[in-house]
C-alpha cells in the first residue's frame, strides 16, 4: 500500500512543487483500494476531499484521532503551541 502511494506522489510531483512554490499548504487524500480473490491490492482511486461522515463505531473512533495527527503533522509546526500553554 505505501509503494502505490509513493508512486501516486511521485506522478504528479512536479504539480506540488509548483504548488509548494506558491506558499505553504497541505491536503488530505483519501485512497480507496480493493483486494482480489487473491489478495493483490488494487487502487481504486484517490479522492482530493474524502469523506469525513461518522457512519460507523470504527469510524467514529479513528476520524478524530485522524485530523488530530494531520494538524500535528502540519499546522503544528508552523503554529506550535506556546510554552506556557
Amino acid at each position: 500500500m505505501r509503494s502505490v502511494i509513493f508512486k501516486t506522489f511521485q506522478a504528479v510531483q512536479l504539480h506540488f512543487s509548483k504548488q509548494l512554490q506558491k506558499g505553504m499548504n497541505f491536503e488530505l487524500f483519501g485512497y480507496d483500494f480493493m483486494l482480489d480473490h487473491d489478495f493483490n491490492l488494487w487502487l481504486i482511486e484517490v479522492n482530493t476531499n474524502p469523506c469525513l461522515e461518522v457512519s460507523s463505531p470504527l469510524l467514529n473512533m479513528l476520524l478524530p484521532r485522524m485530523i488530530e495527527d494531520m494538524l500535528q503533522l502540519t499546522v503544528d509546526q508552523v503554529f506550535p503551541k506556546p510554552a506556557d500553554y
